[in-house]
């Protein structure tokens, strides 16, 4: 196939996430040969001195960035993400509080954007809970709010929710503290510290994993 490097290259990029060689060379119809051949000269563009690497695990393959850089990306990213994760959050929290119980899909659908992220914290400050898992395909877990939501808002009961945008007021108007981003990442797929291994807990779903 022509230009078979480029074409992966744009995959790999626009994934973000590691794909297998052998569904690769599935879906653009070419061997696995063919594919590693290709992705080893995607490795030699990206030296070692570049921002991206490519690396290899599995029989899979991924971009990352260069982890030489990983200080001066932390330095950048993380309080950009503080911040956004802050709103990713209420706005999760608020549409499972109102829908549960809910399946991380149905979460971003109705936002619009990966919500893994997001749940994976929430799960960490005990705001939320898994439910059980939903009579669908893959069998997705539901999550509904825990008693530490009902605490942390002053209601007996999920029935005592006011409305909506008073809700969302009352979310944006609480003082917590800052949320620390280092230990959530590195926690983020600790399974020793929960009842649900991670990978479990996307049994079924599109997998997300973000390498920086």
């Amino acid at each position: 196939m022509t230009h078979l490097t480029e074409i992966l290259e744009a995959v790999l990029f626009v994934s973000g996430k590691q794909l297998e060689i052998e569904v690769l060379a599935e879906k653009l119809q070419v061997t696995q040969i063919e594919i590693s051949k290709a992705l080893e000269q995607l490795k030699e563009k990206y030296s070692e001195n570049s921002g991206i690497n490519v690396i290899f695990f599995n029989g899979k393959a991924q971009l990352c960035s260069n982890p030489e850089y990983s200080k001066q990306v932390e330095a950048v990213l993380n309080p950009i993400r503080e911040k956004e994760l802050s709103n990713a959050m209420l706005e999760t929290l608020a549409i499972i509080a109102y829908k549960q119980p809910i399946t991380r899909l149905e979460v971003e659908e109705i936002r619009g954007v990966d919500s893994t992220y997001s749940i994976q914290c929430l799960l960490k400050t005990e705001m939320i809970v898994p439910l059980g898992r939903k009579d669908a395909i893959g069998k997705p877990i539901l999550f509904g709010t825990t008693d530490e939501f009902l605490k942390r808002f002053s209601l007996n009961n999920v029935t005592d929710l006011p409305e909506y945008e008073v809700f969302i007021e009352r979310l944006q108007s609480i003082t917590t503290a800052p949320v620390n981003v280092e230990i959530v990442e590195e926690d983020m797929f600790d399974t020793s510290k929960n009842e649900i291994e991670i990978p479990d807990f996307l049994q079924g779903e599109d997998d997300l994993q973000v390498i920086e």
